[in-house]
This record gives structure tokens, C-alpha cells and sequence, in this order.
């Protein structure tokens, strides 16, 4: 089951138990399941392996088995009995009817058998469940049926840890930000759109590149997603997964429980897994165990700190806050304002060489008093890195305009990079959110340390000091777009200026003998746009045509546009890593045809196909290449009787679609079935025709009110067959003229006759075809499936890549002809013209007539039209 899949069936749910339960409340429930299903498949699953058959774990796995409760709990820190597994909760042929009694009975032997070295992953882990298992109905009836139908979708819900993303952080943020639009707002949680931590990950992940050992934090984690983004982006440099250490704080214990969850299942060890329930700002990580305090004294430094805390949280400093080692070589941040307190609580985490990103509200850049100074002190110590600020309503919840700070220890350099990607995003919903290419972008800059036109600057504390410390971006960064300018004397008599046709200067440098083609020299400061199709002039100019076949050429040498490139290594490539690689090798090739190419753009189309990509390979490596010769019906949901009734409208591949398989394995069919289509279209054309001239004829539409109508489509078959018996009688054998009004009646009677037969022989053809496309697809070899992965993906990009200089010829040809008409009437001929409207009415006074107030007014009118 891929993304899209999840999300629907879990939609589906979700509007079904919306009147029992709470919307935010929702999550925590499906949540708790989900990852009860995936301990319990992960025991089945190391149970299977060493050979356990279904009635070896029904008769030994029970609690009264104490070794076999200790095996359970040092291979996997926990046990569960076999009635208690999930499979056995939803096996249709257990022995009793399954109840809510059984969930309790299961999560309190669970929490009783936790071993104990483990406890800190799974102690009080399912505590949210198990308290809101009341809400789920008024009686235990009604919550046993609520469960059921959780139970029944949840069994579909991938557990395996196989797929490219993070399942229970995607369902948590997917159903926040798809409930009421204040649930993640009511809920107090401000989840980290996908997006930005990748953002924030990217950027680490570079960092950290060339670390063996690593230990990541986030104080404020959330449902741990933010964390699991830098473990996946660092995990593609560090040889050996399990040396990464994951270290989360969360006040909210649900949200804390779901953390622990999130990093389970995505397969860390749970040695690796250090997780706190607290509040962060007043009850810093401890440094040693109250029982042992001198053996274990160990405090926290991490390599990367990563952190989205609440935005401006209240919060009081004690007096000691003073000398807390987190804040007095900095400063305390101001009372009710906790922005700095976590930005300070985060770098102190940091060790010398390593690296923080945090999210936080604009203000942080300019606000005045203790944060000034807390502001001052970093800037002088050298801590920040880069300031990236960030589109306007990214955050689902909050339109608060917000940023990311890169900080570090210990830096090379003194200067700060300042970033201004607030223009880059694509809205969706009410939302904005950044596209891949913005992403890409910012890191590069980052990582780059570019400087970047109206995007990103290098500035010195020296530029910062004499700001007063101040950290604005639009200080530094001037990201809006240039005013239009318009030339006073082509504003009055005509030609385009060569200062804004030198602001195409890429475009002449690239092709030189371009613009002597398009315009024509007037003077040394004016030109005038020459009498040509411009769009004709650009393509047919031989400059751009080589620039064309180079680009082309460029394509066709891509590795991955070869065929069988990704899809024939389907069962080992890691999607993720394959994209990186791939993008890498577009961003070089683009380069020479930079900058009338955008390589953000290339990038955004390898990104956008990518996803498709990536979808089919974790069906394929999840299921099997067979996954690919799978047809299934497909379903809509449509209204039946006011209700809403899923009804099969067709059927539809797995992995292929069926039309991919029919256009290159059926292609005959195909065409035959087109050419019966496009035969179809003429007849119905010649009915149009017919019927069109028939209904001028107003005697015809008065006499037979009942069988002809405005539309061809209305005519009654029945009444039009007695019309045309009639006239036949009438006739007898006489022959029928054609262009009369009988013949054309008879030929339309003929021609509605053939149209049904062509539908009826479309109808029985698309079946024939339909049935041909199951037999070749069950039939397909691994090489035809290859095949028609690359047409189905490959292909496409190939094709959107190939666009991208047309798109570029597109937006060169539109400007110019808007430079043209900018200047193209001039001030002087409006005016002529106005003047020779105004003397043309004039004169029209002349031939009036009316009475003598009526003349007298008119008189006056003519005297202004001709200014007198």
C-alpha cells in the first residue's frame, strides 16, 4: 500500500467514527493500534523464522510459559501471549467473540511483562490507548464495534518498516492537518510539515556527512518525525545504521508515547532510543541517576540538536536561570517570551563540532530588550551559521511568519548567510508549502555558502553591528520584485528602449544573432520590433536549434533514461538514495545550459516523477514483480438513494496502468479501436449536420413538437421511425431527393440506425480488448514489465525534461512581445486618436434633432468635443 492508498483508506475511517470521537483525539487511537499490530506481527515474525507453526505459538506462547516469556523478552524486550496477538484478535475462526475486554486484558499484561532493561522504550507506552478506550462508545457494544472497524483498516496499514517513509508520522500529520482546521491548533500540537524537516535534515545530514558515530536530539520531539528525518538523511553517508543514538524530550505524555512508537518502528534498536517525558526548559536532560549519582554522571552533547518548539511559549525565569549553564554566557530570555530560552537550551546540547537547526518565529531578529542582548551574544560568539526565512502560513495552525536558524559551537568563519525563501512554494489548501526544487535550493545555499541574486547574502558582523545587531532579513536580502520602469520619450513617440532589451542580456549572450532578427536599431538608445512572427524567428534562428540538438543530445546520454536502469534492479535499490544520485548527474548536466535552463526547475520534474517511482518500487520490493501483472476492479464512490455507494466503474493495475499495457502490447487493437471511435465521431457529425438544417426548417419543428427538439440528442427514436414510415408510404416507390426534407429525414433515421450499431460493436470491441489486456498482462515476461515501467515513468520525464527549452522559447517570446507592447502606441497617437473620436462625434451632432433645451444642451457638448 503506497502513501495515497494509506490515506484514503484512512480518511474513510476517520469520517466514519468522526461522531464518537474527538477529531484530534482520532489519532491517538488509530496510532495506538497501529503500532500494538506492529510489536505483535514483530514477534510473530521471529517466532515464523525459527520455524514456529500457528499451533506451536497457540498451545506454547502463553504467559504460564515462563521460558518462553523470557525468550520473548531477550529477543524482543516484551512478551505477548498468543490470544493476545493481533492476528489473533481479528482471526474470523477464533474460539470466543472478540471484545473491548480483550484489548484491556492485553495492554496490562503487556505493560506487566515489559523486561526490564526495556523499560524505558515501552513502559506506559500504550497509557493513551488504553485511558481512552471508554470514548470509543457508550457501552462496551458499541466501543467493541468501533474497535472492530479500526482493527479491520489498521490490518492493511504497511508495519514492516520496509516503506520509504515514516508511517506513523505520516498518518499523525496526515490527520491533523485533514480535520477541522484547528485541530493541530486545539490539540497544541505544531507538527513539522514534511517539507521543512527535510529541509532542516538536508542541511544537518551535509554536516554530519562524515561522522561514523552519531547522536541526534530534539527537545521538543513531537510525534518524532522531525528527528526520524535527520536519522534517514544521515543515515545515507554512515556505513552502519545502528551507530546513530536518538535523544527526544516531549511535555505532553500522548505525543511522548508516540515519539517512542515512531522510533520503534522504523527499526531502531532500542539501546538507541533515549527518550523523556518533561518540560525541556525546566527540567534539563539529566545528568545522572539520583540513585548512582557519581558512576553515571554523563551530560548530553550531541552532534546534531533539531527542534520545532511552541512559538513564543509562556514562560517564567527563576532567579537561578541566571547561572544555569544553558543561558549566563548569553543572557535569560524575557519573561512570557520562551523563544531564546529553547534556542539556548539547544546550542548548549551542541557539541564543538556539531550542528543545530531550530524553527522559530520571526520576531527573534529584531525584538528588543533581553533578547537583543541574548542576540549580541551569539552574533559575537560566532554561533550563527544561516537564517533562512521561510514562506508565510507553512505551519499548519498558525500563520505566524517563521525562520530557520543554523547554528554551531564552533565555526570557520565569521560571516552569516541570510536566506529569503519566502517566495518559493506551491499553495496547497490554505497552506503553502515548499516545493522540492525550494528545498533543494535552500540547501544548496546553505551548504554552498551561495550567494544567490534576491535570495541569498553573505554579510559580516561588521554589516550586523552597525544594523544594531538587528537580523531582519529584508535588511540584508531585497527578495521583491523591481518596479517597471517606463521611458518617458518611447512613452510619447514610440521604440523600445535598449536598456530594457539589454535586460535580456542572457538571452543575447546565448544567442547572438538573435537580436538583430527581432529588432531593428533606431538610434543609439531607441529600437523598434521588426515586422516578423516572433515565435517563428526564435525557432528557426540557428543558434537556438544547436543549442536544442545539444540539449537533446545531453537527454539521451542520462543514465537514467537508459532502459532498465532503476526498475530491473527493483528488489535492491534504494529509491531514496537513487534519487540523490540521480539529481546530482541532472544539476551537472543542466549546468551548461544555465541560466536559460533552471536546474531548480529540472529538479522539480525529476522530483514530481520520482514520487510515482518511488511508489511502484515499494509495491514492487514489498510484493513482488508479480505485483506488476495484477489487475483489480476499481471503485467510486457515487450517490444511490442519497447515500454514498461504492460502486465498480472498471478495473485497474496495481503497478501498470492498463492503457500502458495496451498501447505497446496491443497496439493493432488499439488503433482498430480508434479508428471505429473516429468513425463513430463522423456519423454522430453528419446527425448534427442533418438535424441542424431540418430544424431551420420551422413548419417541421411546429408540426412535430413532440419528437424534435434543440438538441440531436433528444430526438425519440420511436416517433422519428413513424415519421419516416410515412413518408416512405407517401413516396412509394418514387425515389426520395436527398437534400428535400423527407430525404433528410430518412438519412437521419439511417444514420442514428448505424450509430447504435457502431456503439454496440465499441461497446463488444472495448470488452474483447479489455479481456486480451488480463491475459497479457498475467502473461507478461520480467522483461516486458521492465519495459513497461520505463514507458509508464521513464518516458514521461523524459518527455517533461525535453519541454523545458520550449518552455523557456515560450516565456522569451511572451516578453518580448510585451516589451513591444508596452511601447507599441505611443502617447501622441492615443491622443490623435482621442481628438479624431472627439471632432467624428461632433460632427454626428450636427444631424440631431429635438427640442429647443435638448438642441441648446447638445451645442454645448459639441463645443467641448472640439475645445472651443
Amino acid at each position: 500500500m503506497n502513501k495515497q492508498q494509506l490515506a484514503s483508506k484512512i480518511w474513510a475511517s476517520a469520517n466514519k467514527m468522526r461522531s464518537k470521537i474527538e477529531a484530534n483525539e482520532y489519532k491517538d487511537y488509530i496510532l495506538g493500534f497501529i503500532f500494538y499490530k506492529f510489536i505483535s506481527d514483530k514477534l510473530v515474525e521471529l517466532l515464523r523464522a525459527e520455524g514456529w507453526s500457528e499451533a506451536d505459538m497457540k498451545q506454547y506462547l502463553v504467559e504460564e510459559n515462563e521460558e518462553m516469556v523470557k525468550y520473548c523478552q531477550d529477543k524482543r524486550g516484551y512478551f505477548i501471549a498468543y490470544n493476545d496477538l493481533f492476528s489473533t484478535w481479528i482471526n474470523p475462526l477464533r474460539e470466543s467473540p472478540f471484545t473491548v475486554g480483550d484489548v484491556r486484558d492485553a495492554l496490562n499484561r503487556f505493560a506487566r511483562l515489559i523486561k526490564p532493561t526495556y523499560s524505558r522504550v515501552y513502559a506506559g507506552i500504550f497509557d493513551t490507548l488504553q485511558n481512552g478506550l471508554s470514548k470509543l462508545g457508550e457501552n462496551t457494544g458499541s466501543q467493541t464495534k468501533s474497535i472492530v472497524n479500526l482493527l479491520d483498516l489498521i490490518k492493511d496499514i504497511p508495519t514492516d518498516g520496509s516503506q520509504d517513509y515514516d508511517v506513523l508520522g505520516f498518518i499523525y500529520e496526515y490527520l491533523i492537518s485533514n480535520f477541522a482546521a484547528n485541530a493541530g491548533k486545539k490539540a497544541g500540537e505544531f507538527y513539522t510539515p514534511h517539507e521543512v524537516a527535510l529541509m532542516m535534515s538536508e542541511i544537518v545530514a551535509h554536516h554530519l556527512r562524515n561522522a561514523d558515530e552519531i547522536k541526534i536530539y530534539d527537545p521538543t520531539s513531537g510525534s518524532g518525525s522531525l528527528l526520524l528525518n535527520i536519522g534517514r538523511s544521515v543515515g545515507k553517508f554512515i556505513e552502519d545504521k545502528n551507530k546513530i543514538v536518538y535523544y527526544a524530550q516531549e511535555l505532553k505524555e500522548a505525543t511522548y508515547n508516540l515519539t517512542r512508537m515512531n522510533l520503534v518502528m522504523r527499526g531502531i534498536l532500542p539501546d538507541n532510543i533515549i527518550v523523556r517525558n518533561g518540560d525541556t526548559l525546566e527540567e534539563d536532560w539529566p545528568w545522572f541517576d539520583d540513585s548512582d549519582p557519581t558512576s553515571t554522571y554523563d551530560p548530553l552533547y550531541c552532534d546534531a540538536v533539531v527542534s520545532n518548539p511552541p512559538y513564543s511559549q509562556e514562560w517564567s525565569p527563576k532567579e537561578e536561570s541566571k547561572t544555569d549553564p544553558r543561558y549566563k554566557n548569553y543572557g535569560v530570555a524575557p519573561q512570557g517570551t520562551a523563544d531564546f530560552a529553547f534556542l539556548l537550551h539547544d546550542l548548549y546540547h551542541v557539541k564543538p563540532g556539531g550542528i543545530m537547526t531550530i524553527v522559530l518565529p520571526h520576531g527573534v531578529l529584531f525584538r528588543g530588550g533581553s533578547e537583543e542582548e541574548i542576540r549580541k551574544n551569539l552574533i559575537e560568539r560566532n554561533n550563527i551559521d544561516a537564517i533562512i526565512g521561510l514562506p508565510a502560513n507553512i505551519f499548519f495552525g498558525t500563520g505566524i511568519p517563521t525562520i530557520v536558524m543554523v547554528l554551531k559551537q564552533k565555526r570557520d568563519r565569521d560571516d552569516i548567510l541570510i536566506v529569503d525563501a519566502s517566495k518559493g512554494f506551491q499553495k496547497v489548501g490554505k497552506n503553502n508549502q515548499l516545493r522540492a526544487r525550494d528545498i533543494r535550493k535552500i540547501v544548496d545555499a546553505v551548504t554552498e555558502r551561495r550567494e544567490i541574486p534576491k535570495f541569498s547574502r553573505l554579510i559580516t558582523r561588521d554589516e550586523v553591528r552597525e544594523n544594531g545587531y538587528n537580523l531582519n532579513i529584508p535588511r540584508y536580502v531585497n527578495s521583491a520584485d523591481a518596479d517597471e520602469q517606463w521611458d518617458i520619450y518611447a512613452t510619447m513617440f514610440g521604440g523600445v528602449p535598449n536598456s530594457e532589451i539589454d535586460a535580456l542580456a542572457d538571452v543575447w549572450t546565448a544567442f547572438p544573432s538573435l537580436r538583430s532578427q527581432i529588432f531593428e536599431q533606431m538610434d543609439e538608445k531607441y529600437s523598434r520590433l521588426r515586422q516578423i512572427d516572433i515565435d517563428n524567428t526564435v525557432n528557426s534562428n540557428g543558434e537556438f536549434a544547436e543549442f536544442l540538438s545539444r540539449y537533446n543530445a545531453m537527454l539521451k546520454e542520462m543514465p537514467v533514461l537508459q532502459y532498465n536502469n532503476i526498475f530491473a534492479e527493483y528488489s535492491t535499490v534504494n529509491a531514496t538514495r537513487k534519487l540523490r544520485e540521480v539529481a546530482n548527474d541532472l544539476f551537472e548536466r543542466i549546468k551548461p545550459f544555465e541560466p536559460l535552463i533552471d536546474s531548480y526547475a529540472a529538479y522539480q520534474l525529476l522530483e514530481d516523477h520520482w514520487r510515482d517511482i518511488s511508489g511502484d518500487l515499494e509495491i514492487l520490493q514489498s510484493e513482488g514483480l508479480h505485483a506488476a501483472r495484477i489487475y483489480e476492479p476499481k471503485y467510486e464512490i457515487k450517490k444511490k438513494d442519497g447515500k454514498d455507494v461504492e460502486v465498480q466503474v472498471g478495473y485497474i493495475g496495481r503497478v501498470l496502468p492498463l492503457e500502458i499495457v495496451q498501447e505497446y502490447m496491443l497496439p493493432d487493437k488499439i488503433g482498430q479501436l480508434d479508428t471505429m471511435r473516429n468513425d463513430l465521431v463522423r456519423i454522430q457529425s453528419d446527425i448534427q449536420e442533418i438535424l441542424g438544417i431540418v430544424q431551420e426548417d420551422e413548419g417541421v419543428a411546429a408540426n412535430n413538437p413532440d419528437w424534435l427538439k434543440d438538441d440531436m440528442s433528444a430526438f425519440v427514436p420511436k416517433d422519428l421511425k413513424t415519421e419516416c414510415k410515412a413518408i416512405k408510404s407517401k413516396h412509394g416507390k418514387e425515389k426520395i431527393d436527398l437534400e428535400s426534407l423527407d430525404g433528410r429525414l430518412i438519412e437521419a433515421d439511417r444514420l442514428l440506425d448505424l450509430e447504435k450499431k457502431q456503439k454496440k460493436a465499441i461497446s463488444q470491441y472495448e470488452d474483447e480488448i479489455l479481456h486480451d489486456t488480463f491475459k497479457v498482462m498475467e502473461s507478461l515476461s520480467d522483461d516486458d514489465v521492465f519495459a513497461l515501467l520505463h514507458a509508464k515513468h521513464i518516458v514521461r520525464l523524459e518527455k517533461s525534461l525535453a519541454d523545458l527549452p520550449m518552455q523557456w522559447e515560450r516565456g522569451f517570446v511572451s516578453s518580448v512581445k510585451s516589451l513591444a507592447n508596452k511601447y507599441g502606441e505611443t502617447l501622441v497617437d492615443i491622443d490623435r486618436k482621442i481628438s479624431d473620436s472627439e471632432q467624428s462625434l461632433a460632427s454626428l451632432i450636427d444631424n440631431l434633432t429635438g427640442s429647443d433645451h435638448d438642441m441648446a444642451g447638445l451645442r454645448e457638448f459639441q463645443k467641448l468635443l472640439r475645445h472651443e
